[in-house]
């Protein structure tokens, strides 16, 4: 692992992430969330991260839009192919947002040892995301939507739509 990296993850004080993110987007995280400041990361105006939020960036963009609130108790993974979240969303707790997974094709070789895949994770503007939900790759949610709580999303969700379930399907479209 790099220095810088390692200075950023490690050594780097959550009062200072706070103080750090304040005045390069006057984004309000608390001082227990642990974001990992990156190049790769940006947090729009006027987010609020609560505490105990994860906020990882591994090799790819992760991009949160402006006046999102983060609820406390989540995790925001980000892989190559990226995270990408829209303006004014709403998280709720103790949800999981990833863009990467590990590959399982080759059955005699242990997962660990088969790498990574991304194709990214896409939030769109306006999105309301219940407590305890799963957002994996692949997920394509699109603007106004309204994902149940303990819902696990991995395709695409169109917009205006209320979707709930294991996997989460369509069960109402707003008009």
């Amino acid at each position: 692992m790099e220095a810088t990296k390692y200075i950023r993850r490690f050594l780097m004080p959550s009062i200072g992430v706070t103080l750090i993110t304040w005045f390069r987007s006057k984004a309000l995280i608390s001082p227990r969330a642990e974001v990992e400041l990156s190049p790769e990361l940006h947090i729009g105006r006027k987010t609020q991260v609560s505490s105990f939020t994860k906020i990882k960036v591994a090799g790819g963009p992760l991009r949160i839009g402006e006046r999102c609130s983060i609820a406390t108790g989540c995790f925001i993974g980000s892989g190559e192919g990226g995270t990408y979240i829209g303006d004014d969303c709403l998280i709720g707790a103790n949800c999981t947002i990833v863009s990467s997974t590990y590959r399982y094709d080759a059955l005699e070789v242990p997962f660990a040892q088969q790498g990574h895949v991304s194709k990214g994770t896409v939030i769109g503007n306006n999105v309301l995301i219940g407590s305890n939900c799963v957002i994996v790759d692949g997920a394509n949610i699109e603007d106004n939507v309204m994902i149940g709580a303990q819902s696990l999303v991995s395709g695409k969700i169109p917009k205006n739509s209320v979707a709930q379930g294991n996997p989460a399907k369509v069960i109402f479209t707003r008009r």
